[in-house]
């Protein structure tokens, strides 16, 4: 189909209620939230990552992690048992104003491929390839205790073999649009609760098939706890994801464990001007 001919729809299981991703470093920190890994019951999700600020003002960040995933096979529960994932990203942030900040960002994915049928084995072609670039835009209210962000991402992903070769789903436009809430439990800003909600909308282009029709995919929930130490520039984030896959009828989803570890500024602080709000990472 003729990318330009979109047809849109969308239907949300009752289950898609607006909870959101949240952070609160004393200054900044992140919580870098899982990718989704497919047909899968269950997933685990590590991942370290640096923060370092470009400015004395902290309006300008840059965010570097990597970050692997396993899954479990779809007919049993151990979230350990496969390597699924493997993710280097790099991000730019910008707080051009109070209430709002774009970013944008490379990525590469390297993600292993199973058969869909028991035993559920690698396949032959190997693993799958990804290249991204992605930007988005966002848009942030706060108090002391609460910060609400809302954020729409376009991403351009370039799927490639082992060998380079073009995948049978060569490229995709995906939109995404998350809404995140941030609860600093206590005056410190030490102990954080994240929660998320976010939808994936997206257009492939087939090898032998044109471009499919531009539709909802996916959706995901996340719940973090965070814990930054007062005297220390790690913070970490231990948390659970429900991705939510399909549509009417065909309906399934996968549960995911994750933890994370960022460092704040290791290349050193630069000395800052004045408070400004925090920045947001996912």
């Amino acid at each position: 189909m003729n990318p330009f001919g979109i047809r849109i729809s969308f239907a949300i299981d009752k289950r898609i209620i607006l909870f959101v991703g949240v952070l609160s470093y004393h200054s900044v920190f992140a919580q870098i939230s899982p990718p989704g890994l497919g047909n899968a019951n269950t997933a685990s999700w590590f991942a370290i990552g640096i923060r370092q600020r470009l400015d004395s003002a902290n309006h300008k960040q840059m965010v570097t992690y990597i970050g692997t995933g396993r899954i479990s096979d779809p007919d049993n529960y151990d979230p350990f048992k496969k390597a699924a994932i493997l993710v280097l990203n790099k991000e730019f942030y910008n707080l051009f104003h109070k209430n709002w900040q774009y970013s944008v960002a490379l990525s590469y994915r390297r993600q292993n491929e199973y058969a869909e049928d028991a035993p559920y084995e690698k396949q032959s072609t190997g693993y799958k390839q990804e290249f991204r670039l992605y930007g988005r835009y966002s848009y942030i209210l706060r108090n002391k205790k609460l910060k609400w962000v809302n954020t729409f991402r376009q991403e351009f992903r370039k799927f490639d073999t082992d060998k380079f070769k073009d995948w049978d789903e060569t490229y995709q436009l995906r939109s995404r649009f998350r809404t995140q809430l941030t609860w600093n439990i206590d005056k410190r800003k030490i102990h954080s609760l994240v929660t998320s909600a976010e939808v994936l909308f997206s257009i492939s282009k087939e090898l032998n098939n044109g471009w499919s029709d531009f539709d909802y995919r996916e959706s995901r929930f996340c719940l973090y706890y965070s814990f930054a130490p007062s005297q220390s520039p790690l913070v970490f984030n231990v948390g659970y994801m429900n991705n939510l896959l399909g549509k009417y009828g065909a309906l399934t989803d996968a549960h995911y464990m994750a933890l994370d570890i960022i460092w704040n500024d290791p290349f050193g602080s630069l000395k800052r001007k004045k408070v400004i709000p925090d920045a947001i990472f996912n």
